[in-house]
């Protein structure tokens, strides 16, 4: 048996849930909340084993629900259910300890297998939002990587940081003087510095601070 509690606003798509969770004898229904504040007050008395949480809800949304009760349901899962596909709704619900995350329109067999995929250990998602979240993940590797410059940007500031001037860059790298200059103005606004010195010293600290973790 699965007990699953239920907070969502929508008075159609909470019915939905309702009518979809009844349709398989082993998933138990342990209480269905209108409101965040209303689940806040229940939850903790009432711990399920999955909670399946909208995340816009009228007062406080679904993922101030998590942050705030997680901490007292050390045994429940959250699965996010939600209209919302934005990446930074994605992120922080999963931040805040979401495990799993569904779109509204996920047919109700969809719905049961992820409720089912879930208690047995696995994070489910829509393929959407799976397919969000390796982006945001690559785009955060990237940036974590290379301080949110381009391969290219990275050798030009290597080299810059070996005292090699522009000449000298454009024949090792084999492009124009004018280029390695571009690539300089791009650093600089990237890196968020006024010239070339600062653009080293950050690139020196990246560099000590990578090293040392």
């Amino acid at each position: 048996m699965i007990s699953i509690s239920i907070i969502e606003d929508n008075n159609f798509y909470r019915e939905l849930l309702v009518r979809v969770l009844k349709e398989k004898h082993f998933l138990k229904i342990y209480g269905v909340y209108s409101s965040a504040e209303e689940a806040i007050q229940e939850l903790p008395a009432n711990a399920p084993d999955i909670a399946i949480v909208d995340i816009k809800l009228k007062l406080k949304s679904g993922i101030e629900l998590i942050e705030t009760v997680k901490p007292y349901l050390a045994n429940t899962q959250f699965l996010m259910c939600s209209g919302f596909q934005n990446d930074e709704n994605i992120f922080n619900a999963l931040k805040a300890g979401a495990s799993g995350y569904i779109m509204k329109g996920s047919t109700e067999e969809e719905i049961q297998n992820a409720i089912i995929e879930l208690h047995n250990g696995g994070s489910p998602m829509s393929p959407y939002i799976a397919r969000k979240v390796i982006n945001l993940l690559h785009r955060k590797k990237t940036s974590d990587n290379n301080l949110g410059l381009s391969s290219r940007e990275l050798e030009v500031l290597s080299l810059l940081s070996r005292g090699l001037l522009y000449k000298e860059i454009s024949d090792q790298l084999n492009i124009s003087a004018n280029t390695v200059k571009n690539h300089c103005k791009n650093i600089y606004k990237r890196l968020h510095v006024q010239n070339k010195i600062e653009a080293i010293n950050k690139f020196s600290n990246y560099n000590l601070q990578a090293y040392a973790s």
